[in-house]
């Protein structure tokens, strides 16, 4: 995948809409191209070592960080369902830890002694509830922006 070394196809050209700038433009390419279902292929390359005196561009760390961070929007650009999904388990789950002690006080003394913790108990799990709205309308949207990207491609005649 990360290979630095590409050939595309001038349709696919026409329909990749270049959205990053840098080191992580390799993975919107690769997402690009499986979301499309193009044939793609591999051609073993020998690598030599590099010259003496050299320096390498690459930064482990800031590169990862970057890769992972267009992994993460592009995530949650292609697969909103699942992403806010996620979110709004986290926050459900964190609501319930929350509320479980003040339903049980609730039970025993019939008395709701810690409001301001069963106002972000509340808060939060209306959080949750918007964060699995939002993955869902986003879902919708994503279909149909995905419907028009491969309708724009098979639009664009073949050489």
């Amino acid at each position: 995948m990360l290979s630095g070394y590409r050939v595309f196809s001038r349709r696919y050209v026409k329909s990749f809409p270049c959205l990053s700038r840098g080191f992580e433009i390799e993975t919107e390419l690769t997402i690009h191209a499986l979301e499309l279902r193009m044939k793609y292929g591999e051609v073993n390359t020998k690598y030599g070592e590099r010259s003496e005196g050299s320096v390498s561009k690459l930064s482990t760390w800031s590169d990862g960080f970057k890769i992972l961070k267009t992994i993460i929007k592009l995530y949650s650009l292609e697969r909103p369902l699942y992403f806010f999904s996620i979110i709004g388990v986290l926050l459900a789950a964190l609501s319930i830890i929350l509320g479980l002690p003040i339903i049980v006080d609730y039970i025993d003394t019939g008395l709701v002694r810690r409001f301001p913790t069963a106002f972000l108990t509340a808060s939060i799990m209306l959080s949750s509830i918007m964060a699995f709205v939002c993955g869902i309308i986003l879902h919708s949207n994503t279909t149909t922006r995905r419907e028009m990207k491969v309708l724009f491609y098979l639009s664009e005649k073949k050489l």
